[in-house]
Parts: C-alpha cells; sequence; structure tokens
C-alpha cells in the first residue's frame, strides 16, 4: 500500500477510535497547511510550537519556512499519530503529552516563549472548560505580539463551542483574521490568525 494510503488509513482509524480528539475522518489538506504556515515570518520565528501534528500535514509546510536554527517543538497527545510522526520527522523535538501540560514542555525543552504556535487541534469538539484551559495556556506561552493560527471548518461556525471559540479569540488576542474559506480541504475549512495583545 503507498505511503499516502497507509496514512489516511491510520488516520481514518484514529478517528474512528477516538473522534473528539481526533476530530476528522481524514489529515488536513496541502491547500489548508500552506494557509496555516503563511503566517510565520522566518526573520522573527526562533520558536515555534505546533499543537497536535498527527500525521505532519502541517509540520512540512512550517518546516519549509523556517530557519535552520529555529526550534520546532510538537505536541502530538495520540500515542498512534505520534508513532507516526516521530517516523516521518525525526528531526522535530515531539513531546507525547498533552497541551494543558505547555509550560512544563517548554521548559524540559529549554525554552520560555513562542514566537508562534500553530494548533491542529479539533476546538470546537473540546467543552467550555478544556476551551478556556487550553487557551490560557496558549496565550500565557506566546511572547508579546506572538501570533497562533489554527483552523476550524465551516460547520463549526453553526456549533455554539465553535461560535463560543470565535469570540475567546476575539477577548484573548489583539487581531484575528479570517481567511477565505478552503473547500479543497475535506471537511471544507478556514484559517483563524490571531495577534497577541
Amino acid at each position: 500500500m503507498p505511503a499516502g494510503i497507509a496514512t489516511y488509513w491510520d488516520f481514518f482509524r484514529e478517528f474512528v477510535r477516538h473522534p473528539a480528539s481526533v476530530g476528522a475522518i481524514a489529515p488536513s489538506s496541502a491547500s489548508l497547511a500552506r494557509i496555516v504556515a503563511s503566517i510565520i515570518n522566518p526573520a522573527r520565528a526562533s520558536v515555534i510550537v505546533e499543537y497536535g501534528p498527527g500525521v505532519g500535514t502541517f509540520t512540512s509546510k512550517i518546516m519549509e519556512r523556517i530557519h535552520p536554527d529555529a526550534r520546532l517543538i510538537a505536541i502530538e497527545k495520540n500515542h498512534k499519530m505520534a508513532s507516526l510522526f516521530r517516523g516521518r520527522y525525526p528531526q522535530v523535538a515531539l513531546f507525547e503529552d498533552s497541551v494543558e501540560n505547555l509550560s512544563a514542555i517548554l521548559k524540559k525543552a529549554g525554552v520560555s516563549k513562542a514566537d508562534y504556535i500553530v494548533s491542529g487541534l479539533p476546538w470546537a469538539t473540546f467543552n467550555d472548560k478544556l476551551q478556556d484551559r487550553l487557551m490560557q495556556v496558549t496565550v500565557r506561552a506566546l511572547q508579546k505580539k506572538g501570533e497562533f493560527a489554527t483552523f476550524a471548518y465551516i460547520h463549526s461556525l453553526t456549533l455554539p463551542a465553535g461560535r463560543r471559540f470565535r469570540a475567546a479569540l476575539q477577548y484573548h488576542f489583539s487581531e484575528v483574521r479570517q481567511s477565505p474559506i478552503v473547500w479543497r480541504n475535506l471537511p471544507p475549512a478556514f484559517v483563524y490568525h490571531c495577534i497577541k495583545k
């Protein structure tokens, strides 16, 4: 079986087993990954954190944009996804842990703050308390004027958790931009690009 197909089926199996934490039936598209990674300015990206890299679709686009001396730190809670990621990106510092432990993870990695945080987490599937905890650790971990990018599926805009997440972004960040819809993604999605106050 070709590697891409194998990766798709591994991803789909993890979605069936853990739908709330995986959040999608297929990896994000290259089109979506390019938009997410485009927030990164190579000149000021010394520490980048990626939440929930899964099979590494965003990772490949992030690595195309950053300087070789930049630190890329990935956090993946799902054991199967973490194993697949390590096989594809052995050079990336991967922590098999929860984003809730971000402060301790950064300390272990020898850094204090991140310039950019890129998220592949399914925020709209999280309950209010988990959304709040993850948002708070994210904002605390960013440098002043640090930037955060995540994506949402267009159907999440109709869900209470999706609407609440957008309101949380607008509360915590001085600027929240929304990309055009990426129709070449399953499901169609858009990107939130946020700048810390």
